[in-house]
């Protein structure tokens, strides 16, 4: 199964315009569609307008590839579950989101093992056609690193003083 995930904040019909065109064209149907209720016409397909993070992580537990926009809990939810997640950047000069913010989060992750960016929509298709190759990369823990938590801890004993 394909999990299609737009987030909890707007639709993203031009991520996922291009997923159900694909699936179409390869007679899949075998996609669950969360899309913010979007304009995209899903027939054939289930579908989500918006849904709680519990649902979602049950979701992507489910699913054989991810496919999103680069928002950080869907990152963190593929990482650690170790689902292969492809991601396409929001932009606002097409008022999909208030900042490029996206952009540089898909740079910072596009070289991690399991992330797929599509910079855009036109290179979605080549990517859902490996996903049945895709690979997760290495799993997260749930939790934060004893290290992180023991600097988080130094750095607020630091500004109290």
């Amino acid at each position: 199964m394909i999990l299609v995930t737009v987030g909890s904040q707007l639709p993203f019909d031009r991520l996922v315009g291009p997923v159900a065109e694909w699936a179409r064209a390869r007679g899949r149907t075998d996609l669950v569609f969360q899309d913010g209720n979007g304009a995209v016409r899903l027939d054939g397909f289930e579908r989500l307008g918006f849904t709680s993070a519990d649902e979602i992580g049950a979701l992507v537990a489910k699913a054989d590839v991810v496919v999103s926009h680069v928002g950080m809990g869907t990152i963190l939810t593929c990482l650690e579950l170790g689902k292969p997640l492809v991601a396409m950047p929001r932009t606002v000069a097409l008022a999909e989101t208030r900042n490029d913010h996206q952009f540089a989060t898909a740079r910072r992750f596009e070289s991690r093992a399991g992330i797929f960016i599509a910079w855009k929509e036109s290179e979605i298709p080549a990517l859902l056609d490996r996903a049945a190759e895709l690979s997760a990369g290495a799993r997260i823990a749930p939790v934060a690193s004893p290290e992180l938590i023991a600097a988080l801890r130094g750095f607020i004993r630091e500004t109290r003083r």
